[in-house]
């Protein structure tokens, strides 16, 4: 495909470079009426840009390789979204702080779709693991796009846990979309490309810095209506997506974790200080998406001939439905002695049905 010297190709000229939401728009106000290449290259731009910026984008506003740019794009399946396209998303159009441009490689419906972000600890526990894989799965059965970072640990776990359950995703990426990070995360993001939606506000090949993850992190929260937090350090970079999430105005559910857990101190203190709704279920977000959660996963599995539960199973089970819960707990209320429990616990952990997670809880997968 072919520009020419116009205002599609001067804002393609445009998203080669790393200017501010604000600053693109003062380029084009600038302009006036005559948005394009050639009256860029004779305007001066004072206060707008130094004159070393100004150089620089002057010595590449060339049509030719601008053509040159955008058809690489359109190689690699990459979709330009500026705020002046109707399918740029709704969800951010009126930030305050909107990326001015998105690079988009996937299904980009998925982006005006009811959204849960999920964020969290690169280097989560056991207990992250098998809460995140839970809660995810059963939101992303209902149909809710889940939203992460294609980071280790709880991002990645998000992503391919939806994916399994047949679920859509969104990653949004702190680099460019040929710069995936990390390489490890190559296939898992190629899986979303397909299935789902990889979102950047960086030209394709622009390789991250430690200023892009916080920064991308603000549109983690801006493409959803809400943000969970299953297990993360107050340290954690989740503090800037909550933070962002807050100032949104959007809904953030976290985890309760063990309190002697450097990794749930975030979690927990966010909760204790009512920035947060507690949450132990998936349905207890999917209340505020007016979804009613369908059957449950261990529901169908009662009924398949390859998960026929004893009646002492089917009492745990049930007690474990709505959360959680303790040994004590299931003990006093399933009728069982320690022993049996213990031993009906094993059973329905071989079949993949619970987990038992630190500090002797026990939770349904």
């Amino acid at each position: 495909m072919k520009l020419e010297d116009d205002f599609k190709s001067f804002l393609v000229f445009l998203s080669m470079f790393d200017n501010t939401y604000l600053k693109n728009q003062q380029i084009i106000d600038s302009l006036g009426e005559d948005v394009s290449l050639k009256h860029f290259c004779k305007s001066k731009f004072d206060g707008i840009l130094t004159k070393e910026n100004l150089d620089k984008m002057k010595e590449r506003a060339d049509i030719n390789r601008i053509n040159n740019y955008y058809n690489n794009m359109l190689d690699s399946d990459i979709v330009l979204l500026t705020k002046f396209d109707k399918d740029y998303p709704e969800k951010l159009r009126d930030l305050p702080d909107a990326p001015f441009f998105l690079f988009c490689r996937g299904d980009l419906s998925l982006l005006n779709e009811k959204a849960l972000a999920v964020v969290g600890t690169r280097k989560p526990t056991n207990y992250g693991r098998v809460v995140t894989n839970r809660i995810v799965g059963d939101v992303a059965r209902e149909g809710v796009v889940i939203v992460s970072g294609l980071a280790y640990g709880v991002d990645s776990i998000a992503h391919r846990k939806c994916l399994e359950v047949g679920g859509k995703t969104i990653a949004v990426l702190g680099a460019g979309l040929n710069e995936i990070y990390p390489a490890e995360h190559i296939s898992l993001a190629e899986e979303i490309a397909k299935k789902g939606l990889l979102v950047s506000e960086y030209s394709p090949n622009k390789k991250a810095t430690k200023y892009s993850f916080p920064q991308r992190n603000r549109i983690i929260a801006g493409l959803s209506d809400g943000v969970l937090i299953t297990e993360a350090s107050i340290k954690s970079g989740t503090i800037h997506t909550k933070d962002y999430a807050l100032d949104y105005g959007k809904n953030i559910y976290s985890v309760p974790g063990n309190i002697d857990s450097p990794l749930s101190e975030l979690t927990n203190d966010i909760i204790k200080s009512s920035q947060a709704q507690l949450v132990t279920k998936a349905s207890d977000i999917l209340v505020d998406y007016n979804i009613v959660k369908g059957e449950s996963g261990i529901k169908k599995a009662e009924k398949s001939s390859n998960y026929q539960l004893s009646i002492e199973e089917s009492a745990i089970v049930n007690l474990l439905k709505d959360g959680m819960k303790e040994m004590d707990f299931l003990a006093k209320n399933s009728g069982l002695s320690i022993s049996d429990l213990n031993s009906n616990l094993t059973m329905l952990e071989i079949r993949g049905i619970i987990s038992r997670l630190p500090g002797s809880i026990v939770s349904l997968n």
